[in-house]
């Protein structure tokens, strides 16, 4: 059987139940066991092509797609803002970032706690990192919010929740990928449409801290004078800088997203050099860790694309959007996608759920009229929430793991943030100009 042949018969399939209970029921059990992600999505996307097309099929085209899947000049991009965050994180960016949302906000109630998230919401922008940004800013911020009296577990929810807003304000290796897997939304209207609700997020999660470090009476520290907060803001423009150059290039058509990676690479080494903060000896061990992670979100993107293809093969998506389409009122479908989205949050890692979710609901949410931008934001909304919840919440394992603390006792301090994130969902599916207010002024 050809290749060719196999990519015609989805159309030509009824949806197979056989199948994607063998899809859906491997996959389930075997992140119940403890499986990596990763090998789930890819032994259960095994298992269901030798039972659809056979064992010599099988293998030949799962390979194929996965290949294929990564044959793309815009993933190139990942990789390169992956190294860029790398240098950012062990560069000296962070403290200089934290310097600054101190003299800004410290002075107010709960002042550490608005620090951590503005700093979380610039390191995370400029980094693209979720990880990265909850690594950097809560070692640094958290030790210093225990040692004035904040909670340990407060400091930990704060810093966890605040690390997700990087993945919104661009940016975004998130965007990037759905981008790929709707079709080629522009990557540009994508980053523009996810600053306003990254900074209502930012500006919901100040809101629970401050009123939380208020009612707990936690310490606020002193007014910084005018010219030593434009001292710090100084120190740090050369890191904000970065969001211009790479933003501003791709709005103004001056580089494609990859090249604006490339281009961030070049901008946070010669940063990192500048500030002292790495030397030559340091770039070994950060290509190293580079190319790990590179290694890890390739692997997803390869096996997710790969069970992709056999979920259109059985007809997957054509049932779950019949089912979820026979619901005629819009709100209620587009509730009902993010209660799944949220679902899949919590036992999906991102980039895989972009990729395999994507194919099955947007094309719903476009028959509904709802903007393939603005769909894209609201998703990444959902699956942000999932990053701070376990099992497979990256961010809460490294929030935990830099906080000294541990999830059980880290569950109660998240729930008001969690609502604050719930909230800000609402309102960005709810009012799409949230999203593509940006988009629309600049002409995307």
């Amino acid at each position: 059987m050809t290749l060719a042949l196999l990519q015609a018969a989805p159309a030509a399939l009824a949806a197979d139940g056989t199948a994607i209970a063998v899809l859906v029921g491997v996959f389930v059990v075997l992140l119940a066991l403890g499986v990596r992600v990763a090998f789930a999505i890819g032994l259960a996307t095994v298992a269901t092509m030798l039972l659809s097309i056979g064992p010599t099929a099988a293998f030949t085209t799962i390979a194929q797609r996965m290949a294929t899947g990564l044959d793309s000049f815009t993933l190139l991009a990942i990789p390169f803002f992956i190294l860029a965050g790398q240098l950012m994180n062990q560069g000296g960016i962070a403290s200089r970032l934290i310097d600054f949302a101190k003299a800004l906000l410290g002075p107010l109630p709960g002042g550490l706690a608005f620090v951590n998230v503005l700093a979380s919401m610039l390191f995370g922008a400029i980094s693209g990192s979720a990880v990265a940004a909850a690594s950097a800013i809560g070692a640094t911020v958290g030790p210093r919010m225990v040692e004035e009296g904040y909670d340990r577990d407060f400091a930990a929810a704060v810093n966890i929740t605040s690390a997700t807003t990087g993945l919104i304000i661009p940016p975004s290796n998130v965007l990037i990928v759905y981008s790929l897997a709707s079709g080629g939304v522009s990557i540009a209207a994508l980053f523009l449409a996810g600053y306003v609700p990254g900074l209502l997020v930012g500006g919901l999660l100040m809101a629970v801290a401050g009123v939380t470090a208020w009612r707990r009476g936690y310490p606020t520290g002193e007014w910084s004078p005018v010219a030593d907060v434009a001292r710090r803001f100084v120190a740090a423009l050369p890191s904000l800088f970065l969001l211009v150059v790479v933003i501003g290039g791709i709005v103004a058509g001056v580089f494609t997203a990859t090249e604006a990676a490339a281009v961030a690479v070049l901008y946070a080494g010669a940063l990192a050099f500048a500030y002292r903060g790495i030397g030559v000896r340091d770039l070994p061990q950060i290509l190293l860790d580079a190319t790990a992670t590179t290694a890890i979100v390739l692997l997803l993107i390869a096996v997710s694309i790969a069970m992709s293809w056999i979920m259109a093969y059985v007809n997957l998506p054509q049932a779950i959007a019949a089912g979820v389409a026979a619901f005629e009122n819009p709100i209620a479908v587009l509730l009902i996608i993010n209660v799944v989205l949220l679902f899949v949050g919590v036992f999906m890692d991102m980039t895989p759920a972009i990729l395999i979710f994507t194919p099955i609901f947007l094309p719903v949410a476009v028959e509904l009229g709802m903007d393939p931008v603005h769909f894209g934001i609201v998703m990444v909304l959902n699956l942000c929430i999932g990053l701070c919840t376990p099992p497979v919440g990256s961010v809460l394992f490294v929030g935990v793991g830099v906080a000294e603390t541990t999830i059980a006792r880290v569950v109660r301090p998240l729930l008001p943030f969690f609502v604050a994130m719930l909230l800000a969902l609402a309102l960005v599916t709810l009012f799409p100009e949230l999203s593509l207010w940006l988009p629309s002024l600049l002409g995307y």
